[in-house]
């Protein structure tokens, strides 16, 4: 399916009937819609699932010349798809960076979602890398200090980041890099070592361009960093998004998966623990957490141990609202 948007269109793939209730799928960090094709297969056949490519991912349309690719674009994508299907209420399913989009999109438009499934990621960003250790006496309630001059002079270095990116890339003359098949494989195996084998093919199969001399990646070269594009919130803000949801969630964290936005520290655990206690204090019973062996793609690399616990939500939290 292709969705008509003012820089061209949205693309997108649908599995299950349209009468059922629907279920976006928001894909990763320049992954696209193929992120999904393993895992709904194993889900309930009576959802409809619309997993769509991010504008300049997969087979999306690039954004016009001159536009930076910020992470309020992809939620506002999200408003464009849900209200071109003309859905009044549905729910949304997001690995890493699809969840962050879907988690933001839930907080601002919260009587849309009725369900959140986040996989292997959060709601928010939080920029904690360079917060004080918290307190054992502070409260979900109180959670933040005011940010410090370094954190703020962080989010400054990232929005700096992004926009000498997207210079150097429009000044750049050079020629995208043709592959065979084989060494766009192996390189995508090389760079992304969580991918296995036969998900990085249905990846590329969506991500990539026949040439005459080869294969291009399709995505756009002004998406970089995700830091350069995410909207990291504070604490305070954190809590506040959270109380504005009005959707069930369901948080399914990977073992051996990914605990920092940036990935620089990925065994600190800090801010997934900050936001699952401010989950359970402000959703109570309508905040589910469960964790899973696997690493950051485990719902492509092993989906049957994440489909029944998604499978088990879906139509459990659907007869909670009957």
């Amino acid at each position: 399916m292709k969705l008509a948007v003012p820089w061209g269109h949205i693309a997108a793939k649908l599995w299950g009937s349209q009468q059922g209730p629907p279920v976006l799928c928001l894909h990763g960090w320049l992954d696209n819609a193929n992120s999904f094709d393993r895992l709904i297969p194993l889900l309930p056949k009576d959802f409809h699932y619309v997993a769509m490519d991010f504008g300049g991912h997969g087979l999306s349309s690039h954004y016009s010349p001159g536009l930076p690719y910020y992470q309020q674009n992809f939620v506002i994508e999200v408003q464009r798809v849900v209200a071109a299907l003309k859905w009044n209420r549905f729910s949304i399913m997001g690995h890493s960076f699809g969840g962050i989009v879907g988690g933001m999109y839930s907080c601002t438009f919260p009587e849309m979602v009725d369900k959140l499934i986040l996989l292997d990621t959060l709601p928010c960003a939080l920029d904690y890398k360079e917060l004080a250790p918290l307190s054992a006496a502070r409260s979900p309630a109180h959670p933040a200090e005011p940010a410090t001059p370094q954190e703020l002079e962080n989010l400054l270095t990232y929005k700096r980041g992004m926009i000498e990116h997207m210079l150097q890339i429009e000044a750049s003359q050079k020629p995208q890099r043709v592959l065979s098949p084989e060494e766009m494989l192996q390189g995508f195996l090389k760079n992304n070592s969580h991918v296995g084998e036969e998900c990085a093919r249905l990846l590329l199969q969506r991500g990539t361009t026949q040439v005459a001399t080869g294969l291009v990646l399709s995505r756009d070269r002004r998406i970089s960093l995700p830091e350069h594009s995410i909207d990291f919130v504070s604490r305070d803000l954190l809590v506040h998004f959270i109380r504005k949801l009005q959707a069930h969630v369901l948080l399914i964290k990977a073992m051996q998966g990914f605990y920092n936005v940036r990935r620089e520290n990925d065994a600190d655990k800090e801010a997934l623990n900050l936001v699952k206690d401010i989950l359970k204090s402000v959703l109570k019973e309508w905040f589910q957490y469960t964790e899973v062996p696997g690493n950051h793609y485990v719902h492509m690399n092993q989906p049957q141990r994440v489909a029944g616990i998604i499978g088990s939500f879906l139509k459990s939290s659907t007869l909670n609202q009957l």
